[in-house]
């Protein structure tokens, strides 16, 4: 499935479009924006996986990750323990007492290990487990390059889940793992790590690792290892702590397990929070095989990508086709 020109999602656009009587046309320059043409005339625009379903508001709301946390305590659901901060520059210019002084403050009365995330980046991007200080004004001094606004958010344990709701239907689940490499006792682990790079390549998987990225060598560093290290056959190296599927990591299936109960709230969430397409995130104490019970929400997505997840096999691609085909015909209610 690689493709040289584009996104999935256009990719697959092209290709539902003939079948249902639409038309799409696309930027010519890269493949990356489209306006779609329905049968009556009408017009529905989208950017790569944005596309013309959930209002604004609404998917304004989900790209900001303190906001959505507010509204979903709001609405009575558990959400990992944190607080925004602002970075130095803006907490100056707001002439507020809410910088990174102050956050480390937290930090250390919440306690080390905490997880310290951009506000509205995306996939992944910035997400880091800090142990020091040292550790915590490092990753924030990353963060302050791209976001204005960072969270410090107690670190959470069990299995983490995405779930992707389209107009009152689960399309699909699956459990995310962070990135790993697996030892064979021969390659060094930056040769294992650039070894599932060629792999993502070969399946087309659009994942870029950075191997270079500043989180592995914490990673690294904890387990008393560097990139030089050959590890033994069969050993696992986690090199991140997030699961997210666009820094490296993999998916195990689990829309045919998942219970109908889940099902229920997963729906009921994106209807609360006005959203018609939505990748919910979940930490889980247990399985989605089982009712909810001990979990938090831990943010949402108005325009989940589903990239990686369609390189885990034949079944993987045909529900994210199914999926978008339910796009299109939503697009023509």
């Amino acid at each position: 499935m690689k493709r040289k020109h584009g996104t999935l999602i256009t990719g697959l656009l092209k290709k539902i479009a003939v079948e249902m009587g639409v038309t799409i046309h696309l930027e010519p320059k890269w493949g990356y924006v489209g306006q779609i043409t329905l049968p009556d005339g009408r017009k529905r625009y989208f950017r790569n996986t944005m596309l013309d379903l959930n209002s604004l508001g609404s998917a304004e709301i989900a790209a900001d990750k303190d906001y959505t946390d507010y509204f979903l305590k709001r609405l009575g659901y558990p959400t990992i323990p944190g607080r925004a901060f602002f970075s130095t520059r803006w907490n100056k210019t707001l002439e507020t007492d809410n910088g990174p002084k102050n956050a480390y403050a937290y930090a250390k009365a919440i306690g080390f290990p905490v997880i310290v995330k951009p506000n509205s980046l995306t996939q992944g991007a910035g997400v880091t487990k800090v142990e020091s200080r040292e550790e915590f004004f490092a990753a924030v001094k990353r963060i302050e390059r791209d976001d204005r606004v960072f969270l410090v958010q107690q670190l959470m344990h069990g299995h983490d889940y995405r779930i992707v709701v389209l107009d009152d239907e689960v399309i699909s689940a699956y459990e995310r793992l962070p990135l790993t490499v697996t030892g064979d006792g021969r390659l060094t682990i930056k040769q294992l790590l650039l070894k599932k790079q060629r792999t993502f390549d070969r399946i087309g998987r659009d994942t870029q690792i950075n191997p270079q990225d500043p989180r592995i060598t914490l990673e690294l560093k904890r387990q008393q290892l560097t990139r030089g290290s050959i590890v033994k056959k069969g050993q696992v190296v986690q090199l991140l702590t997030n699961a997210n599927l666009s820094t490296g990591g993999d998916a195990i299936d689990a829309t045919k397990i998942i219970h109908p109960e889940w099902k229920t709230l997963a729906c009921t969430l994106a209807r609360e929070m006005n959203l018609r397409y939505i990748g919910i995130d979940v930490m889980v104490q247990g399985t989605l095989e089982t009712p909810p019970n001990d979990y938090v929400v831990i943010e949402m997505n108005a325009a989940p990508g589903l990239d990686n997840y369609v390189t885990m096999g034949k079944e993987q691609e045909q529900i994210v086709e199914r999926l978008y085909r339910k796009v299109v015909e939503a697009l023509l209610k």
